[in-house]
């Protein structure tokens, strides 16, 4: 084996305390560190994500203003040459021209054009030069440079406006607007007014360029006029390929030259077809961004930094109580006293003082536990009483052991319904509706019109619940048997009502002819008369009337209500 190589067992053994670690409990510092996290992480992803919506729309805005501002220079330049067409069609006026004395037209156009930067050229049909008011009347001249507008506004009878070009006699990069001179009986000439292309830089500088933002004018051959960037760039191609056949329409471009990338908005003179680019580095068009990022994620260490520490003095403060409250826990669950403490933190001291509470609670609760085990004792001997006194009464009056099962099982689930209330209720007792409604349920018709019970809230006692939940019970098996729910049109009445100290409780089933009377005294019988009566002092009355049993019931109220309700009223 390798020096240094990790064994397989090693590498389990790294899984297994990884796996422990990630599955164990963590510290409360470890929590809060996460709640921290929890708080600060999606306030930065809201953040950058804000911040780079906002850098879309401020992008935007600089582009829009971009448009606009290479839309304020094409107009520019469009005046600018729109004037001198203007001039050379108010020097094509003058007298001298028309009678071909060039000398005279030459002084008047070179005093109408001082201090204007613009020159008067005049060419005969040959493209040779006639005058040139850049140099003094008479001296020689060659052709011209561009030869080509030249023809092109003959051809076409119209102004023309050149590219930049290399003048002959200037030396300087140049631009010529042409206009062709018509006269009837003389061959034709071509006024030719000429501009350095510099000039046009003044149409660039009127505009605020700023944050980075360059501006350069270039012909339909995409050679630069004018640049705001460096005027070294003058008549050499521009650096960036915006398309020598774009429309007129303002288009925004995206373009890398020598791995920079550069936004550059593009607009066309419509009077030249030239072009006005607007541009910019994509680096500097997002350095705000940037800027903003960086001030961002400084930001997010410093909070997270402060967070940690703060997560971790935090810790500290609640790890302490904490392990304080644990061996408090532990006092509880051996049964020993509690005292409560206070804390620096609230919550940790209302903890302390309810397992004090709670401490002195489980004393009060084990007493009462051993007197609940005692009553439930008592409570228990008394159900096996009234178990056997049905078992008793159901052997005698049943005929056969599966008529005894039948009968005895029904009463034990009678006694049960009634001990689901006895144990809901507890202390307070039983409502007297929700007794009788469970008792009758298991025989009640599905037409709920056949059914009425009505009477005032009223609670009783456990003992006194029982009971009655028997003899309702042993009402309605009777009832589903020979009474009220034998038939399709039978109809049960339960009501009650409290009269002085009495409670007064009327069964009373409605059919259409009662079907028998009853010859002999069964288990119900024994339970309304004997517990009834016997246990409870009711005062019983039964009457079979023509269309159905009456049954009214005659109870003393001390005998019904539960203790506790008893003992407050004489208070």
């Amino acid at each position: 084996m390798e020096i240094g190589a990790n064994s397989p067992d090693e590498k389990d053994g790294y899984g297994r305390s990884l796996r422990k670690w990630l599955t164990g409990p963590k510290s409360i510092g470890f929590y809060l560190f996460l709640l921290i996290l929890v708080t600060i992480v999606p306030a930065l992803a809201i953040s950058a994500v804000l911040l780079q919506r906002n850098d879309a729309a401020q992008r935007e805005v600089v582009e829009t203003l971009a448009e606009a501002m290479a839309g304020s220079i094409a107009e520019a330049v469009d005046r600018e040459l729109s004037g001198m067409v203007t001039t050379l069609r108010v020097l094509s006026t003058t007298r001298s021209l028309s009678v071909g004395n060039l000398q005279d037209f030459y002084e008047r156009a070179k005093m109408a054009l001082a201090g204007t930067g613009s020159y008067l050229i005049v060419l005969d049909e040959s493209m040779r030069q006639l005058m040139n008011t850049r140099v003094p009347y008479g001296t020689p001249l060659g052709p011209t440079s561009d030869p080509a507008s030249a023809r092109q506004a003959l051809e076409a009878r119209t102004a023309v406006i050149s590219g930049v070009f290399l003048g002959q006699v200037s030396q300087k990069w140049v631009f010529n607007v042409i206009l062709p001179f018509l006269p009837e009986d003389q061959p034709p000439l071509l006024l030719v007014l000429t501009r350095d292309a510099e000039s046009m830089s003044d149409a660039l500088s009127e505009q605020m360029l700023r944050g980075g933002w360059n501006a350069s004018l270039i012909d339909r051959d995409g050679t630069v006029i004018s640049s705001s960037f460096m005027s070294s760039t003058v008549g050499k191609p521009f650096f960036l390929n915006i398309g020598a056949g774009t429309s007129s329409q303002v288009a925004r471009l995206s373009e890398s030259v020598d791995s920079q990338s550069y936004v550059a908005i593009v607009d066309e003179s419509a009077y030249s077809g030239w072009k006005v680019v607007v541009w910019a580095p994509t680096a500097t068009v997002e350095e705000p961004t940037r800027r903003a990022l960086r001030s961002l994620f400084a930001g997010s260490l410093i909070t997270i930094t402060i967070g940690t520490l703060a997560a971790w003095l935090l810790g500290r403060q609640i790890a302490g109580p904490v392990r304080r409250l644990a061996y408090d826990a532990r006092r509880l669950g051996a049964g020993q006293t509690v005292d409560a403490m206070r804390y620096p933190i609230a919550e940790v001291t209302t903890v302390s003082s309810a397992l004090s509470e709670a401490a002195a609670d489980r004393k009060t609760a084990e007493n009462d536990i051993r007197l609940l085990m005692r009553e439930v004792a008592h409570r228990a001997k008394n159900q096996l009483t009234v178990v056997s006194s049905m078992a008793k009464q159901t052997a005698r009056s049943s005929r056969s052991l599966p008529a005894f099962l039948d009968s005895f099982q029904k009463r034990l689930y009678g006694l049960a319904r009634s001990t689901d209330l006895l144990i809901a209720g507890g202390a307070t007792g039983v409502e007297l509706r929700e007794l009788l409604m469970a008792q009758i349920e298991p025989f009640r018709p599905e037409d709920l019109k056949r059914l009425g019970v009505s009477g005032p809230p009223f609670r009783l006692s456990n003992q006194a619940a029982q009971t009655i939940g028997l003899a309702i019970h042993e009402l309605a098996t009777n009832a589903a048997k020979y009474g009220a729910f034998a038939t399709r049109t039978g109809r049960l009445s339960v009501s009650w009502a409290v009269e002085g100290d009495l409670l007064v409780l009327n069964w009373r089933e409605h059919l259409t002819l009662l079907r028998r009377r009853p010859v002999r005294r069964g288990f119900g019988t024994e339970i309304i008369e004997r517990m009834l009566g016997g246990t409870l002092d009711a005062e019983i009355s039964r009457t079979f009337h023509r269309d159905g049993l009456e049954c009214i019931f005659r109870i003393p109220l001390k005998r019904l209500v539960p203790e506790r309700i008893h003992t407050a009223a004489q208070g």
